[in-house]
């Protein structure tokens, strides 16, 4: 087996199916296993990480939620700064917003205006890719913010659903990288 085939069973293994959850017929993937497995837990910040310096970053931003738990790990192995994207109203003094399109609605991302700048080459990391509008709207901040996207990196894509054609154009010739295609 190689290293990567490796990985990608370890991952596998501790990632759990749950049926109809949010809501019936939704097949939700819960990382809480992977999570509480030491080991897991630090190939997949290892792994990431090496996307972080294979890209050139300097800065990772997580996502919320899921993406603050993964993102400050492998910003601290690959030796750079963390920052959070935050849901509207949850970061305290001046922000830049972007606003996005759900399936039923929309919402709003948040990032500390001076916490980005330009000479920022910036690696967005995430659970999982779906449909990706939460990563497109975090892609249009980091340039409103003056930074570079350096590239997207997601434990998981959810192939079926095709949002790595929607961030193509947002990505600009970045990279997406996922752990794992499902």
């Amino acid at each position: 087996m190689t290293e990567t085939t490796d990985l990608t069973e370890l991952l596998l293994s501790r990632i759990r199916d749950v049926a109809d959850y949010p809501e019936p017929g939704v097949m939700f993937k819960d990382i809480t296993p992977l999570l509480a497995d030491p080991a897991a837990f630090a190939a997949l910040t290892d792994a990431l990480a090496a996307v972080a310096r294979d890209t050139g970053a300097t800065k990772v931003v997580g996502l919320e939620a899921r993406g603050f738990i993964l993102g400050a790990p492998v910003a601290l192995r690959a030796g750079l700064g963390f920052i959070p994207v935050r849901k509207a109203g949850k970061l305290p003094g001046a922000t830049l917003s972007q606003a996005y399109d759900l399936e039923y609605g929309s919402a709003e991302i948040e990032v500390h205006a001076e916490d980005l700048a330009a000479g920022d080459r910036v690696l967005v990391v995430d659970d999982v890719l779906a449909t990706g509008g939460t990563a497109e709207a975090s892609l249009e901040l980091i340039r409103r913010a003056g930074a570079e996207v350096a590239g997207l990196a997601v434990l998981m894509e959810l192939g079926f659903l095709d949002g790595r054609a929607r961030l193509e154009p947002a990505l600009a010739g970045a990279p997406l990288k996922a752990l794992l295609t499902v």
